[in-house]
């Protein structure tokens, strides 16, 4: 713990993170609505120029977009359907995949985008993956020991805390960070605090698995490991009781909100989580590999989208969800709106 901070003061007796943006006061609140615009968040993937959009294999009419492309694409979801919330990724091209280049204003898509953002969408909340496999040349999410080629743990928490700073100086509302280092929601909690940005709130990546529905999201964030797999820090997808101590951990270190990832095949692991803790918001991250087969199944006829979608997500409610992350969101508040 650093010794800045107050030794008989826990990092979750912090509440003002967690109150500090209309949408988050939301999330916080037992809401008797059976969904809201209010409820989902929007993935999107952020090229670094500014006019760019690009297509993405195997994931389809999900799309890399620059920054200007990507006002263009926001301001009528913001104005007509009332887009509440987006968690940006960057996307960068490997000749600048250094840990240097996260830093780096010109490098990092998202540092140049928060602020333009910001601005143009006073309203909407900012939320910002925070990890280190789209910075490094081997696609991990951690830095590893040079001379022992084991995760350097400190070193991986360290950098991901300094980004989050970085983050959150430039405008983020909500960091979250889904590396799964151990002990990095403390980390973070303590660098933002001492920088000053107490009121910045943590969603962590608590329950995040090992599996195999990551598949499109990699293609799209240019983020596949080039070596082994992540099977050393992501859950093992058959164990409920890692899960449940990995949640247990970041809500004592200062998490505001907990997330579940994927969704449709661990909701189990969401009804214990909110047994557990009634007091949190839970989240659900509908991936990649999830949307991409309701996507193609509903193209080639076997079942109507917008029926098989909401099912979905009246599952992530039913289970004990009170935010959703999907790529189908701006389909969604669609369709909450014609109803």
């Amino acid at each position: 713990m650093s010794s800045t901070m107050n030794s008989n003061i826990n990092l979750n007796d912090y509440l003002h993170s967690s109150q500090s943006h209309p949408i988050t006061r939301h999330w916080q609140s037992q809401s008797i609505e059976n969904f809201s615009a209010k409820d989902f968040i929007l993935p999107i993937f952020v090229l670094g120029n500014d006019d760019d959009i690009e297509s993405i294999e195997s994931f389809p009419d999900v799309k890399r977009m620059g920054q200007n492309v990507l006002i263009d694409y926001l301001s009528p979801l913001v104005a007509e359907l009332n887009l509440s919330a987006i968690l940006l990724f960057p996307c960068m091209k490997d000749d600048v995949k250094n840990l240097d280049n996260a830093f780096d204003f010109h490098k990092n898509p998202l540092l140049k985008v928060i602020p333009v953002i910001k601005k143009k969408f006073p309203q909407l909340l900012l939320i910002t993956d925070v990890c280190l496999c789209a910075f490094t040349d081997h696609g991990h999410c951690c830095v590893f020991d040079q001379h022992s080629g084991q995760i350097d743990n400190q070193k991986s928490i360290e950098t991901l805390a300094k980004l989050s700073v970085k983050y959150a100086q430039v405008g983020a509302d909500v960091i979250a960070p889904s590396d799964m280092m151990d002990c990095r929601i403390a980390m973070i909690r303590e660098q933002l605090n001492s920088a000053g940005y107490s009121n910045v709130s943590i969603l962590s990546y608590g329950a995040k698995f090992s599996s195999c529905f990551y598949g499109p999201f990699r293609n799209a964030a240019g983020s596949a490991p080039k070596f082994g797999d992540r099977k050393q820090y992501q859950l093992p997808s058959g164990s409920r009781g890692m899960a449940l101590r990995s949640i247990d951990r970041d809500i004592r270190q200062g998490a505001d909100m907990i997330m579940v990832k994927p969704a449709m095949a661990y909701l189990d692991i969401v009804r214990s989580i909110a047994d557990h803790y009634p007091n949190y918001p839970i989240a659900v991250y509908q991936v990649s590999g999830e949307y991409s087969m309701l996507k193609y199944s509903a193209q080639i006829g076997l079942f109507d989208l917008e029926k098989v979608v909401m099912e979905t997500i009246i599952g992530f409610k039913r289970a004990g969800a009170s935010i959703i992350i999907t790529y189908f969101t701006a389909d969604i508040l669609r369709w909450i709106r014609n109803k």
